[in-house]
């Protein structure tokens, strides 16, 4: 009886401890390895909606002929920013970090943005010629052609200068993103230092890791500010190196 309760326990209790010990290697070995950050990290950060809003508002102030928000979005798709998050563990769970909002992406961004708008202006500058009885052409090269009779000036140059301010500033952007400093990781808490000369700051963001995905899912800093700051989650791709 004895042995037979022995061997009973042995059936139990030995192949349990394999799986457990097998399982502590998976988290030491892999799992362990998505709280490991370091590498080059980047972000596109959409700012459609905000320049469609922007230019709708705009258009309506002019008191332009009816154009709706759906129409605006049409013509703004894909408008992002880049930012680029440099993790660097310098000890478990920690280490030093570099975040930059990339300005090539920025002025391309905004350029993009306001090819879009202008193609939308230029659409409504046509209709209201239409309505007008206009004699002349009201295709796109037409007004085009208009609009730099009229003002001296490109479409998109013309919406820049005397135009609404579609996207965050450049130097806004900087303002929010942009340092470096140290960082440490803790039940799904990231929290970056930043180190300015002489102050420092500090941001608490909850994280996520998926293999070469890290999600931002919200922000602590109870006085963040600015366009991005409830928009939330931020998703960060890992650049590998190939």
């Amino acid at each position: 009886m004895k042995k037979i309760l022995k061997f009973i326990v042995l059936a139990i209790v030995f192949p349990a401890l394999i799986i457990s010990t097998a399982g502590l290697a998976y988290l030491h070995f892999f799992a362990s390895n998505d709280k490991n950050l370091s590498g080059e990290w980047t972000a596109s950060l959409d700012v459609t909606e905000q320049a469609a809003v922007v230019a709708f508002g705009w258009l309506q102030d002019i008191e332009a002929v009816s154009v709706s928000m759906q129409d605006m979005e049409s013509h703004m798709q894909g408008l992002e920013i880049a930012v680029r998050l440099t993790f660097e563990e310098t000890q478990r769970s920690a280490g030093t970090f570099r975040c930059d909002v990339l300005p090539e992406s920025y002025d391309s961004c905004n350029q993009a943005a306001y090819e879009a708008f202008a193609s939308a202006f230029r659409q409504l500058l046509a209709e209201r010629l239409r309505m007008a009885d206009y004699a002349g052409g009201t295709d796109d090269e037409a007004v085009e052609a208009l609009v730099a009779e009229t003002f001296g000036m490109s479409t998109v140059s013309y919406l820049m200068s005397c135009g609404p301010k579609l996207l965050p500033s450049l130097e806004e952007l900087q303002a929010q993103y942009e340092g470096s400093g140290t960082y440490e990781t803790k039940e799904g808490i990231l929290t970056r230092q930043f180190e300015d000369g002489e102050s420092v700051r500090t941001k608490e963001e909850q994280y996520v890791r998926k293999g070469t995905h890290l999600i931002l899912t919200g922000e602590h800093d109870a006085a963040s500010q600015g366009y991005f700051a409830d928009h939330y989650p931020v998703l960060y791709t890992l650049e590998t190196q190939e």
